[in-house]
């Protein structure tokens, strides 16, 4: 049974819709103050934005890009105790725009981690919820990085940070040889060099030499998710290439769910989430490798323990292809107490 140790997963993660008006505007009404912060506009084709507390407010990344990280003080301009104040930049709030935010809670900027053979410049760990913000400098040759969870995390974005350089994940599922590019449609591939063919720790994720997860003397941030009963899982499934796709199952009814075929290349990277069509079939639907608008035509059902495919669509449910996936919980399908929670 899928008891959770989260009863009230809004605590740690939130997803927030609003109308960009264009000027000042500031978001309020999270359940927590946002460490990490993801932002996309739906009605309109902008690039995604996304902003934390290790780097500061002002600095983004742009996750669908290999664009360095920048400075706009008219995007995120700072964090506030439940949301934060945003500029009038059009990729955060162009006028009149529908736009989405995917909210974690971490442990604020954090401090310096010295686990490692790399000592952080700031580690954002919260060991609740599983998830940890890193700001690191590499050294070019084999390494290890603290990130302050207290168990093994599942899931790991990298980016480097002065030099235009790819997203690059490691992921339980493909293990440590491989690595997947966030920004890109191209399969898992393998390297010795990514990871150093060596699996987290509960202290510690490992580094080779490639210079776009350990360059010489580079700054670089690294976004680290566990999972958490109830709360946050990363796994991977088959698909069944059939309409009445493949159960996945997940202990919680997902608030959130970032997909990707990871066995052939050509397939987008998706994102789902429970608030933007609110009932299920759910189909809006965000590639975070591309900035195009909001898409409307795959179908997901979201249930009460877990999420399956209403589609024969490759992005999510070809015949025999594996996929990988990140959820987060709206609901945990079981309390702390055992006691069951109301389905979705």
């Amino acid at each position: 049974m899928a008891y959770t140790t989260i009863d009230k997963p809004t605590d740690y993660f939130n997803t927030t819709l609003y109308v960009g008006n264009g000027s000042s505007k500031t978001i309020t009404g999270i359940p927590f103050a946002p460490d990490f912060v993801w932002i996309k506009a739906r009605s309109a084709a902008e690039n995604h934005v996304i902003v934390d507390r290790v780097r500061g407010a002002n600095n983004y990344l742009m996750p669908n890009t290999t664009a360095t990280n920048d400075t706009n003080s008219e995007f995120l301009k700072s964090f506030t105790s439940d949301g934060y104040t945003l500029g009038l930049g059009d990729r955060v709030n162009k006028a009149s725009t529908n736009l989405v935010s995917w909210n974690w809670r971490a442990n604020g900027q954090g401090s310096s981690n010295t686990d490692g053979s790399i000592n952080t410049t700031y580690t954002s760990a919260n060991t609740t919820s599983g998830c940890s913000l890193i700001t690191y400098t590499g050294t070019g040759s084999n390494a290890t990085v603290g990130h302050g969870l207290g168990v093994v995390p599942k899931m790991i974005i990298v980016k480097r940070l002065n030099v235009t350089s790819s997203w690059r994940i490691y992921h339980s599922s493909l293990g440590n040889t491989k690595n997947i590019i966030l920004n890109s449609t191209a399969a898992e591939a393998t390297s010795s060099t990514m990871w150093n063919n060596t699996s987290p720790t509960s202290t510690t994720f490992s580094l080779g030499s490639y210079d776009e997860v350990n360059g010489s003397s580079a700054p670089h941030v690294a976004y680290c998710f566990a999972d958490v009963k109830g709360f946050s899982k990363m796994g991977s499934y088959l698909g069944n290439g059939n309409a009445d796709g493949t159960f996945v199952y997940t202990g919680f009814s997902p608030a959130f769910i970032m997909l990707k075929q990871s066995s052939a290349s050509g397939r987008n990277w998706e994102i789902y989430d429970s608030k933007r069509i609110g009932y299920n079939v759910a189909n809006y639907r965000l590639p975070p490798n591309t900035g195009g608008a909001e898409e409307t035509n795959v179908n997901i059902d979201i249930l009460s323990n877990g999420f399956k495919a209403r589609s024969t669509d490759g992005d999510l449910n070809a015949s025999g292809a594996t996929y990988i996936f990140m959820a987060f919980a709206e609901a945990p399908f079981v309390s702390s107490t055992g006691i069951p929670t109301p389905a979705r």
